[in-house]
C-alpha cells in the first residue's frame, strides 16, 4: 500500500504564481514547488532573467511546466497582467507567493525621505494586496487555494538602518492575518514566511563583509546563515496539503537567531 505521508507535499495539478522569482527565495520556492509537481510562473522586472530560470525548470521538469511573465510590483496594471497572463497559459491559479520586495533605504529612520518610505510602503505591503485580491476571487469560487507573503524577522525587531523596511515586514504578517480572517470560510490560507540573513543578493549589504557574516553566524543558534532552500522547504508545506490547517500564521525560518 503506498505510503499516505507521501502525498502530503504533493503539489500535482497546481499552479503557482510567485513573484520576484528569478533568484534567491522567490528562485528557491519556484524550482521547489515544480519539483513537487507544480507549474509554475516566473515573475520579476527584467524579461530576460525571467526566461532563463523559466527555460530552466522546463528542461528539469518538462515543457510547460514554467512560463516568464515580467512584471512590475508597483504598477497595478502589471499584476493584472501577470494574473491574466497566467490564467490564460495555466487555466487558474491556486497557489500565490508575494516575495517581491523592495528596500531603497539603508540607515537611520531620521534620514529617509518621503518617496522612499512611500516606495518601501506601497512596494511591500499595498502590491501585496493588490496581487492577492486579484486572484482571490477564483479561490473563493473553488473553495480553495494557499496565498504567502515572504515578510521577515525584521519584522519582529527592531533595526537602526533597514527600519522602513522592518515596519513595512510587520505590516505584512497583519495583512495575512487580516486575510486568513476574511478568506478563511472560503477554505483559502493566508501565512507568513519570515526569514532570517539568507544569502542573497537581496540582503547582501548584511552578509557580504567576512567579518560581519562571522558575526552573523556566531548570533544564530545553527551557526550558519540560511540558504534559499531552507526558505523554499517552509513554502512548500504551507503551499501543500501539509498546511491544510495553517492560516494566518507567521512561519519564522532563522535559525534559531529570534529564540535567542
Amino acid at each position: 500500500m503506498a505510503n499516505a505521508a507521501g502525498t502530503l507535499f504533493d503539489l500535482k495539478g497546481k499552479t503557482a504564481l510567485i513573484t520576484g522569482s528569478t533568484k534567491g527565495i522567490g528562485k528557491a520556492i519556484a524550482e521547489q514547488f515544480a519539483s513537487h509537481g507544480a507549474r509554475v510562473t516566473i515573475s520579476s522586472r527584467k524579461p530576460g532573467p525571467c526566461e532563463e530560470v523559466a527555460a530552466a525548470i522546463n528542461a528539469s521538469y518538462g515543457s510547460g511546466t514554467a512560463i516568464a511573465c515580467p512584471a512590475n510590483i508597483s504598477s497595478k496594471e502589471d499584476l493584472q497582467r501577470l494574473v491574466n497572463e497566467t490564467n490564460a497559459a495555466f487555466g487558474k491559479i491556486d497557489i500565490v507567493v508575494c516575495n517581491a520586495a523592495s528596500n531603497p533605504y539603508y540607515g537611520p529612520m531620521a534620514g529617509i525621505q518621503d518617496e522612499a518610505f512611500a516606495k518601501i510602503l506601497s512596494n511591500n505591503i499595498i502590491s501585496n494586496n493588490w496581487l492577492i485580491q486579484m486572484v482571490a476571487p477564483q479561490m473563493i469560487e473553488r473553495k480553495d487555494g494557499a496565498v504567502i507573503i515572504v515578510s521577515s524577522i525584521g519584522g519582529l525587531r527592531a533595526s537602526t538602518v533597514i527600519g522602513a523596511y522592518c515596519i513595512s515586514k510587520a505590516a505584512d504578517v497583519q495583512l495575512a492575518r487580516n486575510l486568513a480572517a476574511e478568506l478563511g470560510p472560503y477554505n483559502i490560507r493566508v501565512n507568513c514566511i519570515s526569514p532570517g540573513l539568507v544569502k542573497t543578493d537581496f540582503a547582501k549589504a548584511l552578509w557580504a563583509d567576512d567579518d560581519t557574516r562571522e558575526q552573523r553566524e556566531e548570533e544564530t543558534p545553527l551557526r550558519r546563515l540560511g540558504e534559499p532552500n531552507d526558505i523554499a522547504g517552509a513554502a512548500v508545506f504551507l503551499a501543500s496539503k501539509a498546511g491544510s490547517w495553517t492560516t494566518g500564521q507567521n512561519i519564522v525560518v532563522d535559525g534559531g537567531v529570534t529564540a535567542v
